[in-house]
């Protein structure tokens, strides 16, 4: 296959700690031309790139995106056309939830060069900063990483009375505002209504603030909370880990917890 002369790398920045982005992201931030970074990316990353290096945010919150998915993909294309390298960098991986796959399709398409440096996700990281481990030896043997906020299409819908029965550890990504439904979904899958939950929002940040409850009272206890996106949601035993664990993982500067 014959490619353009730019090239563009799908960069995973990480669920928010600067530190946690790996050596090889580092070193393509480096070297770049244009940055296209989202929502979620700690905007001091930026700091690592070229004085001359050109910055766009495409960041995209709930019902507020900054460009179409379709523009954003062009824009990919048209500044390799140009013969720059483009970053884009997303937060988390880029191919969990990160749409990826689309971005890719229309580099492929247009015959343009890509390469793709994984990052840490959001969904392993953010509860380990609290504490929580997604899986331990005789308490969760399995986890899943679902979206809460599946497309618009519906083709995604999950089926959480189905998830409830198949795995121990259920971590959703952009559910906060669908909470109440999916715990109720999940108890009437077999999730007992004492089934521990935690809402971690801004995770791996200092300011990141914990909402601990379970299935039954999540809805209720998010509400006296006021408690908002961004945020990842932890459903499993394994949230009672937190309490025995967060004072190794987590510093008392950034602690911020909220006990329901």
């Amino acid at each position: 296959m014959k490619f353009q002369s730019g090239k563009v790398y799908l960069v995973g920045a990480g669920p928010g700690d600067a530190e946690l982005i790996t050596v090889k992201a580092l070193r393509v931030l480096q070297q770049a031309d244009v940055v296209l970074y989202d929502y979620l990316v700690n905007k001091s990353l930026l700091e690592h790139c070229p004085d001359n290096c050109q910055y766009l945010y495409v960041g995209k919150k709930k019902d507020k995106h900054t460009y179409p998915q379709e523009e954003l993909n062009q824009l990919l294309v048209e500044y390799a056309q140009k013969g720059k390298t483009i970053v884009r960098l997303k937060g988390g991986d880029p191919f969990v939830f990160g749409r990826g796959v689309e971005e890719i399709q229309q580099l492929i398409l247009n015959n343009i060069d890509y390469e793709v440096i994984p990052g840490v996700t959001s969904g392993v990281a953010v509860p380990a900063y609290m504490g929580i481990p997604v899986t331990a030896r005789h308490v969760a043997s399995s986890v899943t990483f679902v979206t809460g906020h599946p497309a618009s299409s519906g083709q995604e819908k999950v089926s959480w009375q189905a998830l409830a029965k198949a795995s121990d550890t259920i971590v959703v990504y952009m559910g906060v505002s669908n909470a109440a439904h999916i715990a109720n979904e999940l108890n009437r899958g077999g999730k007992t209504e004492d089934t521990p939950v935690a809402l971690i929002r801004w995770g791996t940040y200092p300011q990141q603030e914990m909402l601990k409850s379970n299935i039954k009272n999540i809805g209720k206890d998010m509400q006296e909370a006021n408690f908002r996106p961004p945020a990842l949601m932890v459903i499993g035993e394994v949230v009672n880990f937190s309490d025995q664990l967060q004072s190794i993982t987590q510093s008392d500067n950034t602690k911020n917890l909220i006990h329901a």
